[in-house]
């Protein structure tokens, strides 16, 4: 059984409360009985992609635990490299990232498009899901991960800043079998639905909940939700089951 602990958005900045709540999260998943064999960050690491903010990143990231992270709109490429990766090349490509992970592969993709809030991946990207995805063998599961969503999911801020011309990725997902799920954020709220005859999961937010148009006028983004963690379970059995908690 393969098990993923899968969070997203912590948008960490200057002030304590999203450090306090990304590090609630970690200290909850290194205290689990069964730990996780993998710790999943799907974008939007930073809030304002400073090198200060990924330094923070980098020191509450740290765990005994793999930690698979992937950059979102929020986040500044040459700022990630430098201070979460510890890069300082200032290159400003896109930063993907093959993980083998307990007899698993995670193929960890920038969807981030620089100074824009939609994502896409770009020519480069695509070419290397296409080459890595054709070396893994058919029965080795495999995880495509990334920021934005691929799908609408009904509603009218983040649909248009979801991941944009999603049918070249939807092509190489349906052409290799060994794809068990495609695991995004950016939505800041538990979500599920399928592409390309996958699940597509999204994990909740760090630092806030995103309200949906039929909860009714208020503000955009809820800050008095806790935290959210959303745990994926691989079975023998090839089940993919995800259950979504709340950290408190």
């Amino acid at each position: 059984m393969l098990l993923i602990a899968h969070v997203s958005d912590t948008h960490l900045d200057s002030h304590p409360r999203s450090a306090e709540r990304t590090a609630r999260v970690f200290d909850y998943l290194h205290e689990l009985p069964r730990q996780v064999d993998a710790i999943l960050v799907t974008g939007d690491i930073a809030d304002h992609g400073e090198v200060a903010e990924y330094e923070l990143a980098a020191r509450l990231f740290d765990s005994p635990l793999p930690v698979l992270v992937s950059p979102g709109n929020h986040d500044v490429r040459a700022a990630y490299r430098k201070g979460l990766l510890g890069d300082d090349s200032g290159a400003t490509g896109p930063i993907n990232a093959r993980h083998d992970v307990a007899g698993a592969v995670f193929l960890v993709a920038d969807s981030s498009i620089p100074g824009e809030d939609a994502g896409r991946l770009d020519a480069e990207t695509l070419d290397w899901l296409a080459t890595e995805l054709d070396s893994i063998p058919a029965a080795t599961p495999t995880f495509v991960a990334f920021h934005h969503p691929p799908v609408v999911l009904h509603h009218p801020v983040i649909d248009p800043t979801r991941l944009l011309d999603a049918d070249p990725l939807a092509a190489l997902v349906a052409a290799h079998p060994q794809v068990v799920a495609v695991l995004t954020g950016h939505f800041h709220t538990a979500a599920a639905s399928t592409f390309a005859g996958r699940p597509l999961r999204i994990a909740p937010g760090v630092v806030s909940t995103l309200r949906m148009p039929w909860e009714g006028d208020g503000p955009l983004v809820t800050q008095s939700q806790p935290p959210g963690v959303a745990f994926h379970v691989y079975d023998d059995a090839g089940l993919l089951t995800t259950h979504y908690r709340v950290v408190v």
